[in-house]
Formats: structure tokens, C-alpha cells, sequence
């Protein structure tokens, strides 16, 4: 199973501060763990929402494009991780090891899978979404090398 591990944005991480040497080091061993166990696909940080825009959508076509920053830094995402473990709980004691100090926090959420979407996803859509992800995957590997 795929879990998405969201750190929650803060007023400093919106801020623009970054992180210090010693934050980024034990970010580093953190995810140097998540590695050497097998189950992070991948992972990283957001800078402030001062950076962004959301776009809002009326209709089919329609859409308002507000710029960044937002006010409410409670409901913003400041990163993430994607994780393959065996369950919730191995997510949930995954996410109990950030390395976060008091007031850090991490919203952990099941990602769907196909089999989420029933009949709905037909065998056309699956095999298109498979040609989508292959094509991904040697986009990736090219910008690799």
C-alpha cells in the first residue's frame, strides 16, 4: 500500500525560512532510513506558498487564478513523502520518526490504487494509465543519465 506522508505547513515554513544545517542533516538521516528500509518512492520539501497559485475551477473552462501567499499556513503542505509499506500502522510509526520538533506535523493518507476506483476504471483507462505511468518512468530515467 501507498501512504502519502503531508507535513503541514507552519507560519515559519511560510515564512520562506529555510532550514538549518543541522535540521537538514537529521532530514537526511530520516530519509536515509526510509531508503536503506525500502519504502520511500519519494519525497520532498515545498517552499511558501508565496511561491504558488491555486486556480479555482466554475465550470468546464472556467477558472480563477489567485497568486500566492495564502493566509491560513494551518491548512497548507509545507512537503511529503511517498511510502510503499504493508499497512497504516507501519505508515503511522514511519511518520512518529520524523525528525520534527514541538508543533511539527504530519498528515499520513492512504493513496488510491486502482482497485479503489472499481468498475468505473474500465480495462481501456487502466491500460491507458499504464502507458502513462510507463511513459513517466522513461521520462524519468532519461533525465536520469
Amino acid at each position: 500500500m501507498r501512504y502519502m506522508m503531508i507535513v503541514k505547513a507552519s507560519e515559519e515554513s511560510e515564512s520562506g525560512a529555510l532550514p538549518t544545517e543541522q535540521e537538514l542533516a537529521e532530514m537526511t538521516a530520516y530519509n536515509e532510513q526510509l531508503a536503506k528500509a525500502g519504502v520511500m518512492l519519494d519525497g520532498n520539501g515545498l517552499l511558501s506558498s508565496s511561491e504558488g497559485a491555486r486556480v479555482t475551477f466554475a465550470g468546464k473552462g472556467e477558472t480563477t487564478v489567485v497568486d500566492g501567499p495564502f493566509t491560513e499556513s494551518k491548512e497548507l503542505i509545507a512537503g511529503y513523502w511517498i511510502l510503499e509499506v504493508a499497512s497504516r500502522e507501519e505508515a503511522i510509526e514511519w511518520a512518529r520518526r520524523v525528525p520534527f520538533g514541538p508543533g511539527g506535523q504530519v498528515e499520513v493518507r492512504r493513496v488510491a490504487s486502482e482497485d479503489d476506483f472499481g468498475d468505473a476504471l474500465t480495462p481501456e483507462l487502466r491500460e491507458r494509465e499504464q502507458r502513462l505511468r510507463e511513459a513517466e518512468e522513461q521520462r524519468r530515467d532519461e533525465l536520469a543519465r
